[in-house]
């Protein structure tokens, strides 16, 4: 009987942590269309956002092409496939090992640092206080830090790519002397439309849901200096679930315009 109980708990808080993530989504897509628009803010967040997270995100890129090329090539070669590296390496990181790594790496990076700066802003009644001043805290804390990040993480994705790339390149030329004008022919040769174009589109979706997580996570927090890290850690958790089930959609619904 208490499992029984236990576990409506946990489907109650469930459903209604969906219910209240849902309606922190609408709120966000009335708000942003509305003005005053806070353009500096929105800058200072793409700054925070984008430069600040490009080292993390270059090097997480070089270390997949590098291993990716040294863990796939031996197999390659065993069936006379080696030529075809430079092809599938680019498919594969252009289609999905580059948007999702990315996209779990910012998800931990940024997805986090919103979480535990608007819940400690929250739990030290800053936002109370920006109520009470008469400014629009849901305004300028949240519509600034989720269009930053919807907007950053595709670049980020592009720039963690092209460092996947070239960390195969790498490999590829110091094991095969395969030149870089060759390789990055074959990338350039074997993708289409197909490959570029949803990897692009979903990596809007990526942050956009990054960003909604951790400012919903931090804007409501409670329990003191305790819900901060709470507010970040289910930020991190729940953006990465997340990122899987909008990554899944994003496959399927690309299976049924494109021929994958």
């Amino acid at each position: 009987m208490e499992q029984i109980t236990s576990i409506n708990k946990q489907l109650r808080s469930f459903f209604t942590e969906i219910g209240d993530l849902s309606f922190f989504t609408i709120r966000y897509f009335k708000e942003v269309i509305k003005p005053p628009y806070e353009l500096k803010e929105l800058l200072h967040q793409c700054y925070n956002m984008g430069n600040r997270s490009l080292l993390l995100v270059g090097i997480t890129g070089f270390i997949i092409g590098l291993v990716l090329t040294l863990q796939t090539r031996p197999t390659l070669m065993e069936f006379g496939a080696v030529s075809w590296m430079p092809s599938m390496v680019g498919i594969s990181i252009i289609r999905e090992i580059g948007p999702i790594i990315t996209a779990l790496v910012c998800a931990g990076r940024i997805g986090s640092g919103i979480g535990a700066e608007l819940g400690s802003m929250r739990v030290t009644e800053q936002i109370d206080a920006m109520e009470v001043s008469g400014t629009n805290p849901f305004k300028f804390l949240v519509v600034t830090r989720v269009l930053a990040v919807t907007l950053m993480l595709p670049l980020l994705v592009i720039f963690g790519d092209a460092l996947a790339l070239f960390g195969s390149f790498l490999v590829e030329n110091v094991k095969g002397n395969v030149s870089f004008t060759l390789y990055f022919n074959q990338v350039f040769n074997s993708l289409e439309f197909g490959d570029i174009i949803p990897a692009t589109i979903k990596t809007f979706f990526f942050g956009l849901a990054i960003g909604i997580v951790g400012c919903y996570k931090g804007y409501y927090s409670t329990k003191g200096t305790a819900g901060v890290g709470k507010a970040a850690n289910s930020a991190v958790v729940l953006a990465s679930l997340l990122l899987f089930i909008i990554d899944f959609i994003a496959v399927f619904v690309t299976d049924i315009f494109y021929d994958l």
